[in-house]
């Protein structure tokens, strides 16, 4: 694997601790700003929903620039939204570093996995994202529980500031190993916008948001679900957010190994077991190992879904899957923001801390069903039929610049 992969998961990690982060420091937020939880889950919804927003408007800005830069800018970005959050006077100040630093999120993602995608092999796309991926998987191992033993000891303030300190090394990172990315000359904004008159892209982007959703339902809320219904100290959540890091590091080498071989089927076991587990979480979550054991397979039969979702985006997308690959990211995180605010809901409604785990298991079913779905159209459906379908070059897919056209020839 090429060394540009490893400059893009150390930015992952970066981005991943700040994403998941805050979910091990919501009642300490809480507390400080006198805010109910509930309305501190707020700080994982607007952040995904500034991802969702932020993915396809900075993607389309930055069709101007080289990949590269843009790489740079969006770290940049990044930065300025955790110092933001590190300082926040009020609660509505906190919410809006959150978002700022959200808006860098999808395009870095997006623009990452083409350009990773365009440094290998054909046969090897999935584990290259897979790769870069990887840096958000590790920051769930040690960034956020870190972040979360630090925040609990000196105090969450200081989590964000450590943040914004990893948004510059990966930013250098970048700097250094990421090589210069001439923008393609044949990206055009029209282009990219035809990818989504396939409805294999917009089926694909809909399992993203429901799949995805059915993990963050339950994560959202983890800390006062273990230590108010499985009995754990607060010191404890640090380790059950190890254990869940754990899970999606295992869950990305599997959908890195097998996205390449059988998408679908993977996709059909991930979903089907994730949307069973979460279902079951409403009982485990009463017991302390049987509740960590689940936290364990909600990790890794939620990701193992990331690398194969976001291939079959490329995919299908075809010669134009800049906007779609960050738009898909994008979707991830609106699964988030739905997902975290249901879960808020039910909890408010007075249904009980595990009670996001039955909407997590009915959003997971849901992606379940839109898998089938998908595959069933595409049966029927030639390839050559499909609205948007294109032949792909390989400065669509990122490789110009780099040489890897000349070396790997990309084509589907």
């Amino acid at each position: 694997m090429p060394l540009a992969l490893l400059a893009l998961a150390v930015g992952a990690f970066g981005v991943g601790t700040t994403e998941f982060v805050v979910m091990g420091l919501l009642p300490d937020i809480a507390a400080d700003y006198g805010v109910s939880i509930p309305t501190a889950g707020l700080l994982v919804t607007g952040y995904a929903l500034g991802v969702v927003v932020g993915a396809p408007l900075l993607t389309v800005l930055g069709g101007r620039v080289s990949r590269k830069r843009m790489l740079m800018l969006l770290m940049g970005l990044f930065v300025v939204g955790n110092l933001l959050s590190a300082l926040a006077p009020t609660f509505g100040t906190m919410l809006a570093g959150r978002v700022v630093a959200s808006l860098a999120h999808g395009s870095f993602f997006g623009i990452g996995s083409v350009v990773a995608a365009g440094l290998v092999a054909p046969d090897k796309k999935a584990g290259a994202i897979a790769t870069m991926f990887t840096g958000l998987t590790v920051a769930n191992i040690i960034g956020v529980p870190l972040g979360t033993f630090i925040g609990q000891a000196v105090g969450w303030r200081t989590t964000f500031a450590v943040v914004a300190a990893l948004g510059v090394i990966g930013l250098l990172g970048i700097a250094r190993l990421v090589p210069a990315m001439p923008r393609p000359e044949g990206a055009r904004l029209g282009r990219e916008l035809r990818a989504f008159r396939n409805p294999q892209v917009l089926l694909a982007m809909a399992m993203t948001v429901l799949g995805f959703g059915g993990v963050f339902a339950a994560i959202t809320y983890i800390a006062p679900m273990m230590t108010e219904v499985a009995g754990y100290s607060e010191g404890a959540v640090t380790w059950l957010l190890v254990l869940f890091g754990v899970g999606m590091f295992l869950g990305n080498l599997i959908g890195g190994r097998y996205a390449d071989r059988a998408l679908m089927p993977l996709l059909y076991a991930t979903l089907g077991g994730l949307a069973i587990v979460l279902a079951l979480f409403t009982v485990l979550a009463h017991d302390k190992v049987l509740a960590a054991v689940a936290i364990l397979l909600v990790g890794a039969l939620g990701f193992a879904t990331v690398p194969p979702l976001q291939k079959r985006v490329l995919d299908q997308a075809h010669g134009a899957p800049t906007l779609a690959s960050a738009v898909n990211i994008g979707a991830f995180n609106l699964g988030n923001a739905l997902a975290a605010w249901l879960g808020g809901v039910v909890i408010a409604a007075g249904y009980g801390y595990t009670a996001p785990n039955w909407v997590g298991a009915a959003l997971a079913a849901a992606a379940l069903g839109l898998a089938f779905w998908s595959a069933a159209l595409e049966r029927r459906t030639p390839a050559a039929g499909i609205p948007g379908a294109e032949p792909v070059d390989a400065d669509a897919v990122g490789a110009a610049g780099t040489g890897a056209e000349a070396r790997t020839p990309v084509h589907h």
